[in-house]
């Protein structure tokens, strides 16, 4: 996570993961090869007007020395399944704009659409 939150210490990463985790059933669910951590992924149900009733993928990251060996895909297929059994019908997420590969594997291999932009203002 360090390397897709990278302005996260360990000790806020923990507080908010727990906070989030308490107030919003913010799930975290990691893929180990080796004993290693090599991508995991946060999610959350949430409720909207636009959405209604859906889960919202908060974060995912893949270690960078083990991108395109497929754990996205496994992560977000997880959350898929996760979602259908627990009768959600949509996964939102939101990717930052100079992320182009991420959104390539978004549109191209997982077949997620484009359908807004996320606008955020710091106050």
């Amino acid at each position: 996570m360090k390397q897709l939150r990278t302005h996260l210490d360990e000790k806020s990463f923990l507080e908010l993961v727990q906070e989030a985790t308490l107030k919003e059933d913010y799930q975290l669910v990691a893929l180990y090869n080796n004993d290693r951590i090599v991508a995991v992924i946060g999610f959350m149900p949430m409720v909207t007007l636009y959405n209604e009733r859906f889960i919202w993928v908060c974060d995912l990251v893949t270690e960078s020395d083990s991108r395109s060996k497929g754990y996205g895909e496994e992560l977000l297929s997880y959350v898929q399944n996760w979602s259908k059994e627990k009768g959600y019908s949509i996964i939102s997420l939101s990717s930052g704009l100079k992320r182009m590969d991420a959104h390539r594997f978004y549109e191209e291999k997982m077949q997620y659409n484009k359908v807004s932009y996320v606008f955020l203002k710091n106050l």
